[in-house]
């Protein structure tokens, strides 16, 4: 459902936040439970606008305990803002970094559903927060209540006056809402508010601004700090920080969150092939005992190399984003996995390989190989007699190493 003034209207009525209060996130869990919900509501006489704004934010609210845990059920969001919404642990890293530098006052522009400007308000910021539509920004107003000296406006980024000193934070809209889910924006002068602003506040004021982790490297400016953050494995932004928020000693980083906690690989050179200092992966070593995966977010910033030197290994294949070593390596910065045995890439050999050791289940990864690995995996086991729990997991990691297209089964090792 789109979130528009009129069903925004309906969800803030009386009725509408009773019964929103009444009713809990799980009771919209899934498409059945929000259609068990749906006929109930409508049994007990209540108007069909208002059920739906009702079971829609419920789910809405379901959905956002990834992002938000506990704090989720009483907050308020748009289908949209929710999908560019910055995970709650994630928000409380970029507010750090401006409380870090000394800035109080902060310009949320293109607050969304308010998960930044929360984390800011949280640290002691006093945060306005902008936002150009104005069924969100209702909705942000609502998010923002347990912080009196916060406040939200309905504007356009680009029409709002800032006090000289404050900060600003970013995070231009990347998705568009239609009636069928949203639709991702690729160009950075359709984001909104457009990249080319965003660069220019940075002139005069401290900025933050995510964007996507798919930034290419040569659209870094020269004088920001970029920031690859992955949790729970996943690479889910970029942030440039400009100005005072940036710091001196640091061009590029790589930021990993577990539930353990978050770490961090950091450069001062820039990116490889841009930056003729920067750490590269040379020309390649032969396999060693272990096979090192890193994450995707030091992927992403380039460096792969910097790691290597960090933990003592070396690159297979200078285009590849594998490394090995002969001892094993235990980092949060990427996976290690022993080396079990090579196997040509070829169907036939792999399916008398799987067939002789009694595979029944197998993971397959793959890095500058032309294989589906789904593909390969269906071909590998196709005619096997074992069911999954008969028999044992494997994984299969196919790579260039040189000239030669190699399939390398491999277990991973985990911290004991």
């Amino acid at each position: 459902m789109v979130t528009t003034a009129d069903s925004l209207a309906q969800l803030l009525s009386p009725e509408g936040l009773a019964l929103l209060s009444a009713h809990c996130p799980d009771e919209a869990a899934d498409d059945a439970s929000a259609s068990e919900l749906t006929l109930e509501l409508r049994k007990s006489e209540h108007p069909a606008e208002l059920v739906s704004a009702v079971v829609s934010q419920l789910a809405l609210r379901y959905r956002a305990r990834t992002k938000f845990g506990e704090f989720a059920d009483t907050m308020f969001f748009t289908r949209a803002g929710l999908e560019q919404a910055t995970r709650l642990k994630v928000a409380a890293r970029h507010a750090q970094r401006f409380r870090a530098a000394g800035v109080s006052e902060v310009y949320d522009l293109g607050c969304g559903i308010g998960a930044d400007a929360m984390a800011l308000s949280a640290v002691g910021c006093t945060v306005t927060a902008v936002e150009a539509d104005e069924a969100t920004a209702a909705l942000t107003t609502l998010n923002l209540i347990p912080f009196p000296e916060s406040s939200v406006r309905h504007a356009l980024a680009q029409d709002v006056e800032l006090s000289e000193g404050a900060g600003v934070w970013l995070d231009p809209a990347r998705r568009d809402e239609t009636t069928s889910g949203t639709r991702r924006i690729f160009d950075p002068e359709a984001f909104s508010p457009p990249l080319s602003f965003v660069l220019e506040l940075a002139r005069t004021h401290p900025v933050g601004v995510k964007l996507g982790p798919g930034l290419p490297h040569d659209a870094v400016p020269e004088d920001a700090e970029a920031v690859w953050l992955s949790d729970g494995g996943d690479v889910v932004e970029t942030v440039l920080y400009l100005g005072a928020v940036r710091r001196p000693d640091v061009r590029r980083a790589a930021v990993v969150v577990t539930d353990q906690g978050a770490a961090e690989l950091t450069a001062a050179t820039g990116f490889p092939g841009i930056d003729p200092e920067a750490a590269t992966l040379g020309r390649g070593v032969a396999l060693g005992e272990y096979l090192l995966e890193p994450d995707g977010a030091v992927i992403r910033a380039g460096l792969v190399a910097d790691l290597g030197s960090h933990v003592g290994a070396e690159a297979l294949d200078p285009h590849l984003a594998y490394l090995t070593s002969h001892a094993p390596v235990h980092s949060p910065f990427a996976r290690c996995f022993r080396v079990l045995g090579t196997h040509p890439i070829k169907v036939k050999h792999l399916k008398a390989w799987a067939r002789e050791t009694g595979v029944s289940t197998l993971a397959v990864k793959k890095r500058g190989v032309d294989v589906v690995p789904e593909t390969l995996r269906r071909d590998i086991l196709a005619g096997s007699k074992l069911k999954r729990n008969q028999g044992r997991a494997a994984t299969l990691v196919l790579a260039r190493i040189g000239d030669n297209h190699v399939a390398i089964e491999v277990q991973e090792v985990t911290a004991s």
